[in-house]
């Protein structure tokens, strides 16, 4: 921001880090049509007056003290070569931070509208891979704070984490062991440690070579599922709260989780706006990419570790407790194969090829994406706690998962104190009003909370 100085907190520069193969190929799935960047709006409210500069000077400072933020990627010069982490020389957070104002204050929901040219931007792959907007001019004097991570940068809960580091201190539900209370191991010997090794590599061998299997039979021939699209460089986004209450109603009366009563709506939503666009919904299930987190809360690592599961959403079922029924089931199976088996377990297979291939074939492979899944439904673990920016209660918090190739809508879901909010993001092409699929949603939930 022009006319700003900012604290910047130097330190020994970092050594250069290789990027994971994952973190490889989902750098270069990007494209103007494809920006693979995860996003979130959150909204708060002030108690008092508050200065929007102020505020976002307290961001650039805080950023500046988080070095995965100071860091940006160098690839190769050659084909097959990685690509590596390293300080940017130049790196000033205030670039990363800007202040806005709503614009579009007749607009349905004008947040919205302000967010879906805002996430439609790619980040600049040669800066580090993050961006803050502060929007004010939100009614009764809120602000909100749009964010963007690149999905090389972090996953899901990594994402949440640097998050949390902008926000004001907090105590943390979990906690990270320190490097000193490691449990002991006992010494092998080196012939040992080789059998380990080889038996280690023979079974992850297997594994992977399972995956490949699975992924192969299960990709759906031609021609494609409905809701398949040209990409688009345009977005919608739709933002919708449901209450935890009803959430809770409905586990009560049919059991399930949260996750899986979640689903279930959703499935009731893409029918109805599936039906409303003139398409047949009783073809086939619209089958979602469910993203699994694979670290431990004791894990060290900064960048994606992830799997996945496949889940057949039951949109040609009319009846909305059958629906729960079928995603209680189908997420059962999910659980009991486990997260590294199956086809949805892309990510882990992707995450043991050279990373240099990706940079060959991850474009193609992305182009292929609809043969496996209709979209994604990814849940970002948000701490159900107090939270604040500057003294200013946390409201709302709605996440955005990248846009898969030729996908129509992607969904993100986070629950915060006694709110389901669910992030809509969509191709500008093939959804011209996402009002109506986020209407559908709200619907389903009703129907489905009044059967219970």
């Amino acid at each position: 921001m022009p006319g700003r100085t900012y604290t910047i907190f130097r330190e020994t520069p970092m050594a250069p880090e290789r990027l994971s193969a994952l973190d490889t190929a989902f750098l270069c799935l990007e494209d103007d049509a494809t920006p693979m960047h995860m996003g979130a709006v959150a909204t708060f409210r002030p108690r008092r007056d508050w200065d929007a500069d102020h505020v976002a000077g307290l961001l650039a400072e805080r950023a500046a003290r988080i070095p995965r933020l100071r860091r940006r990627v160098r690839t190769g010069l050659f084909p097959l070569s990685g690509a590596h982490w390293e300080d940017d020389p130049s790196f000033d957070p205030g670039r990363h931070v800007a202040v806005s104002s709503l614009y579009d204050r007749y607009a349905p929901d004008p947040l919205a509208t302000f967010a879906e040219h805002w996430i439609a931007e790619p980040l600049d792959l040669d800066r580090p891979l993050w961006s803050l907007q502060l929007v004010t001019g939100l009614p009764d004097g809120d602000f909100a704070l749009l964010v963007k991570f690149h999905h090389a940068l972090a996953d899901g809960m990594g994402a949440v984490e640097l998050a949390l580091a902008l926000l004001d201190d907090i105590t943390l539900p979990w906690q990270r062991r320190p490097v000193d209370d490691e449990p002991e191991t006992t010494p092998r010997s080196p012939l040992g440690a080789v059998a380990d090794t080889a038996t280690a590599l023979l079974g992850q061998a297997a594994e992977s070579a399972g995956i490949a299997g699975s992924i192969v039979t299960s990709a759906r021939p031609y021609p494609l599922s409905p809701t398949a699209t040209v990409n688009s460089t345009s977005r919608r986004i739709g933002l919708v709260r449901l209450p935890g209450s009803d959430i809770r109603t409905v586990r009560t009366a049919h059991g399930g989780t949260t996750h899986d009563v979640v689903l279930a709506v959703l499935a009731g939503a893409l029918r109805e706006w599936m039906i409303n666009r003139g398409q047949r919904a009783d073809a086939r299930s619209l089958r979602a990419l469910v993203p699994v987190s694979l670290r431990g809360r004791d894990s060290r690592d900064t960048g994606n570790s992830l799997s996945g599961y496949l889940c057949d959403l039951p949109v040609e079922v009319d009846d909305p407790v059958e629906r729960l029924r079928l995603v209680r089931e189908a997420m059962a199976r999910n659980k009991e194969a486990g997260p590294t088996r199956g086809a949805g377990a892309l990510p882990v297979l992707a995450n043991r090829l050279p990373a240099g291939l990706h940079r060959l074939a991850a474009k193609a492979a992305g182009q292929a994406a609809p043969l496996l899944f209709d979209t994604v439904v990814t849940t970002v673990p948000v701490p159900s706690i107090p939270l604040s920016l500057a003294g200013a209660r946390l409201r709302e918090v709605y996440p955005f998962v990248p846009l898969a190739p030729h996908q129509s809508v992607g969904i993100a879901v986070a629950t915060y104190r006694d709110g389901v909010h669910v992030g809509l993001q969509a191709n500008g092409h093939a959804v011209r009003d996402v009002g109506s699929l986020a209407d559908a949603v709200t619907k389903s939930m009703a129907r489905l909370q009044l059967e219970s």
